[in-house]
């Protein structure tokens, strides 16, 4: 297993995709999931440190988790199927048991990021989805994505977490 954490959100140029990315802590590997827009909006929301007048759909998680007398251990993204990341969240009770609970990556890593949880990825799923973001041989392509990274502004996401707020909101 490999600690991770989110770098940021992109959009895939070609669909208008959102992307989370996460990389490892010694920035040589960067992990790209094509996510929803909603949970997009719900990880922005995080990093951007917005707040909203009522709980969104994963603040609401951590509050039942809470609530219910646990605390969220982990996530971690393990396994990649035809393009399908699975991702795993261990919830710990208060006697120390765990318990596992299946769940999208991208809805895992909106909860994670709201706790401060660790995000682990597999090397499988390293191995099959990571970009090299440091080899020499792989340098044109890291160029090439650390670009793509470092171009998304927030406000290119301001309509889509508009849209995304009213579509969650209590109207």
């Amino acid at each position: 297993m490999i600690e991770m954490k989110v770098m940021g959100i992109a959009l895939d140029t070609r669909t208008g995709s959102p992307i989370v990315v996460l990389h490892d802590k010694d920035n040589r590997k960067a992990l790209p999931i094509w996510i929803g827009s909603a949970e997009a909006s719900a990880i922005i929301r995080k990093i951007e440190n917005l707040t909203v007048s009522r709980p969104m759909t994963h603040d609401l998680i951590i509050n039942m988790i809470e609530k219910l007398g646990y605390t969220l251990d982990k996530i971690e993204i393990n396994d990649v199927e035809k393009e399908t990341y699975y991702a795993t969240m261990f919830i710990r009770d208060k006697e120390g048991n765990l318990t596992e609970i299946d769940s999208r990556p991208s809805d895992a890593i909106a909860v994670a990021i709201r706790v401060e949880a660790p995000i682990f990825v597999t090397a499988n799923v390293i191995s099959n989805g990571s970009v090299s973001t440091d080899s020499a041989k792989d340098e044109e392509e890291a160029q090439e994505f650390k670009k793509f990274v470092q171009s998304i502004k927030p406000s290119d996401f301001e309509k889509l977490m508009k849209d995304n707020d009213h579509h969650e909101s209590d109207q």
